[in-house]
């Protein structure tokens, strides 16, 4: 085989299965572990990842197909535009032209960055070692390349690699000071490791010199933390209104609507997912969000039917635990089991992850704290709050802590998760009960209070149980 044939068939990606094989994988995975037939969750997660792939190489096989239905890519090597469009025509197209021209060190970056962006989107976390090797090969090929270090960059932050990504994007922007993809991952990292105030500068600089939809997300967000609704909202509104295409408008839509629905604006929040869903009705974020908000309303009967739709693509732990939770508030015939398997299959998919160098301590703290092993969910949240002390971590290792019977330890915790001003009724949820247990009677009243204004609906569960606390509290005066 010649030597540049070989390396791109060593950084090919094996073909990946359908949604539906992926999700009947886990399933399968799952149920098995269920059973206790002395199968070990990590030593079997490797045997997981082929079970959620179809096993071929994907340049290879009907090549001419993937050519056909993207012409001309190398004038498509872009990563903005590839990422912003139909990912898996980009992604095959991109093989095939990677097959053909193997040196092509930005084809290889692209590749790389759209493998990164797919594995996002369809909770498939095998891309991620694909994504990386095509990132190597583009550095073999041009070394210091800032369009590979930037893939790096995301493919860290997709992992929770946060330093690594902050250490990525530097080196990039070393190179390529405009690099939108490198200032929007350096933002995320920034975020992301609790470094509030440097990340308001990175985005302040971002939109100095990249202005456009990735940044305005980010600006807002970095907003929303610190307590700015007003600014995060106006600066959304801009960006939805200079969306320049269905992806970006689905994506700022979606973002809009989760942003209305934290604050309890669930009809404004609907309308939101619906302009997403107009724009991109395969964009599962929005249906996500579109369940929540629906669930949150009401409408529990149509929320559980887009959930399982959304699972049924994309099993994720955020959704899986709302599917199971929602099972679990509807309460019938069956419906406690089906909640157990979408529990489970978070475990599944936390193995799978953490095979694909994902660290998943976070994801695994927040579901095992209410639906697992308790004494695992706090090993993991104080795994997670050594690596970055966020809101975030801060608030899964109270609600760790208080799960574990240590309610007066969780307090500090409680509090540094609600001090930067970002509003979240289920941290003010967390807080209140925290702080109950506590014997802190009068601010676990306010604490409860305000998640219950902020957000009536912000889960099924827990605004019965915030409702159920109050209602003790009240007695007990």
């Amino acid at each position: 085989m010649p030597r540049a044939t070989e390396a791109t068939a060593a950084a090919a990606a094996p073909r990946t299965a359908s949604p539906a094989e992926r999700v009947d994988a886990l399933r399968r995975f799952a149920a098995a572990v269920r059973r206790g037939r002395g199968l070990h969750v990590a030593s079997c997660a490797v045997l997981l990842a082929v079970a959620m792939t179809a096993g071929a190489v994907a340049v290879g096989g009907d090549g001419q197909d993937a050519a056909r239905a993207l012409p001309g890519v190398s004038r498509a090597v872009n990563a903005d535009v590839l990422v912003r469009g139909d990912l898996g025509t980009a992604i095959r197209s991109l093989q095939e032209h990677v097959r053909r021209q193997p040196r092509d060190s930005g084809a290889w970056a692209t590749l790389g960055l759209a493998q990164v962006e797919r594995a996002r989107t369809d909770g498939d976390p095998s891309r991620y070692d694909q994504a990386e090797r095509a990132l190597a090969r583009s550095l073999a090929l041009r070394p210091g390349n800032d369009q590979a270090l930037a893939g790096q960059a995301a493919l860290a932050a997709a992992r929770h690699h946060f330093a690594a990504a902050l250490d990525h994007a530097d080196r990039a922007l070393e190179r390529n000071p405009y690099s939108e993809r490198a200032l929007c991952s350096r933002i995320d990292a920034l975020v992301e490791l609790g470094r509030y105030a440097e990340a308001a500068e990175a985005a302040t600089l971002a939109d100095r010199r990249r202005p456009g939809v990735p940044v305005f997300t980010r600006y807002a967000y970095v907003h929303e933390l610190r307590g700015d609704v007003r600014t995060a909202r106006r600066v959304l509104h801009q960006a939805v209104a200079s969306a320049a295409g269905p992806a970006d408008v689905a994506y700022v839509a979606t973002a809009l609507g989760n942003l209305e629905r934290g604050r309890g604006r669930y009809g404004t929040a609907l309308r939101h997912y619906a302009r997403a869903l107009a724009a991109d009705d395969t964009y599962l974020p929005a249906l996500e969000g579109r369940a929540r908000a629906q669930a949150a309303d009401g409408d529990r009967a149509g929320a559980i039917v887009t959930l399982e739709q959304v699972v049924a693509r994309s099993p994720l732990p955020g959704p899986l635990v709302a599917l199971g939770e929602l099972y679990e508030d509807r309460d019938a015939p069956g419906d406690r089991a089906k909640a157990r398997e979408q529990y489970a299959l978070v475990d599944a998919w936390t193995a799978l992850a953490r095979a694909g160098g994902v660290d998943v301590d976070l994801d695994t703290a927040l579901a095992a704290a209410d639906h697992g092993d308790t004494a695992e969910a706090l090993r993991a949240a104080r795994a997670e709050w050594g690596r970055r002390r966020t809101v975030h971590t801060a608030d899964a290792l109270a609600w760790a802590l208080h799960r574990a019977g240590r309610s007066a330890e969780a307090l500090p915790y409680a509090r540094r998760a609600t001090a930067t001003g970002y509003r979240d009724a289920t941290f003010l949820y967390h807080r209140g009960l925290i702080e109950k247990a506590a014997g802190r009677d009068r601010a676990a009243r306010a604490s409860l209070t305000a998640a219950l204004q902020l957000n009536p609906g912000f889960s099924p569960l827990g605004a019965r149980a915030a409702r159920a606390a109050l209602k003790d509290l009240e007695a007990a005066r």
